[in-house]
């Protein structure tokens, strides 16, 4: 999903009231965690989602009031309720929102975040918040990267900066951080939210036959930055990719041999035939990418893999780290349930690049040992 900072440049209209709502703390079983957001309008939601049900009800009441009023909420949410309470939530633990019903006030700092992302460079967006009462909050936002640096008091800059550059450099988007910090005699003390917000990782579909198209909806929805390559631009075009971020007709390896690559770039190659799957794997070899996935059958898998290896374009230990046949076992059987199997195969690699090598050994090693029945289809696009 798009970085919901994003949507609120692109739904910002003139001065119509725009509310985000954002999870700063939580403990025990909540719906959703710290850095879980939403936006509202007039009209509802728009993106996002901070718990959904009844939190999201209660929360949505509170918007509509602060639509009204100008007035930014800092509240918490006991979750911890009997079941016999129809209308409260039970998942047993406590949430704490902040509404900020105010976000045209740090427009241009949602405008540095558009333009840092749009360079792929990662950063973290600070809220500074202070809780008078709960309905009596000041919040200011500041954006920092490698290249931006914000005008906060030096005091304040001493303990966030090093937060920032360890969270810059975990590059986990999980990574929400809070620090309370204080002036000598301030009362109340401000606490500062740190949330990393990093370029969506990128997704190359090398095919914009059926399954290129149903994986490019997937990946849009996965929150993956998606590229559809093809050279027929019958099929590669906004018509048949409605959802594709960017859209290249052209040879396929010549494409894949000019296109940025980098440790945070999927590959799926799904081509319509067994010379183009070559032409675009051939680039991806030693390009460091975090998966290199592609379809075929064994019988044609193992042909390239010979072929590639004693061409000299792969190594043995370069070609064991690609995904194929690509997909996990769900036991596919329609073009959409194969792109799921690769998505799902995206994800388990995405959320499990934890070790020191970007792969664990046992995510390889499901992978090896998990073929999907996609392996043996015959016709191809």
């Amino acid at each position: 999903m798009k970085n919901i900072y994003l949507q609120i440049l692109e739904n910002q209209s003139g001065n119509s009231p725009l509310v985000l709502a954002t999870v700063t703390s939580a403990e025990g079983s909540t719906p959703q965690k710290p850095g879980s957001s939403a936006l509202f309008s007039e009209e509802g939601l728009i993106a996002g989602t901070v718990g959904g049900g009844i939190v999201e009800g209660s929360v949505q009441k509170l918007v509509s009031e602060s639509i009204i009023s100008k007035k930014s909420y800092h509240i918490d949410f006991n979750l911890a309720n009997n079941i016999t309470d129809v209308d409260q939530a039970i998942c047993g633990g406590q949430i704490r929102i902040l509404i900020d019903s105010n976000l045209l006030n740090y427009y241009s700092v949602f405008e540095k975040v558009k333009r840092s992302l749009s360079k792929r460079i990662p950063g973290v967006l600070i809220t500074m918040v202070t809780n008078f009462t709960e309905d009596n909050v000041l919040i200011n936002r500041y954006w920092m990267d490698s290249h931006n640096k914000p005008e906060i008091p030096v005091e304040f800059m001493e303990k966030i900066e090093p937060e920032v550059n360890s969270i810059i450099t975990k590059a986990d988007p999980s990574d929400y951080r809070e620090l309370k910090l204080s002036l000598t005699g301030e009362k109340p003390a401000s606490i500062f939210y740190l949330e990393p917000v990093l370029p969506l990782p990128r997704l190359i579909i090398a095919g914009a036959g059926h399954i290129g198209r149903s994986l490019s909806h997937l990946g849009i929805m996965l929150g993956f930055e998606v590229t559809v390559i093809d050279d027929r631009p019958e099929y590669a075009n906004s018509y048949n990719l409605p959802d594709a971020s960017h859209i290249i007709v052209g040879n396929i390896g010549e494409a894949m041999l000019s296109i940025e690559k980098s440790d945070d770039t999927y590959v799926v190659i799904v081509t319509r035939g067994h010379k183009d799957d070559a032409a675009a794997l051939k680039p991806c070899i030693g390009a460091g990418l975090a998966y290199t996935g592609m379809i075929g059958s064994r019988k044609k898998i193992a042909e390239m893999r010979k072929q590639f290896i004693d061409n000299g374009w792969a190594t043995d230990s370069q070609w064991n780290t690609i995904y194929a046949p690509v997909g996990i076992e769900i036991k596919s059987q329609t073009v959409e349930e194969i792109a799921v199997s690769i998505a799902a195969q995206l994800v388990m690699v995405k959320n499990s690049r934890k070790s020191e090598d970007g792969r664990p050994k046992s995510v390889l090693r499901q992978a090896q040992q998990i073929r999907n029945p996609q392996s043996e289809i015959r016709n191809r696009e």
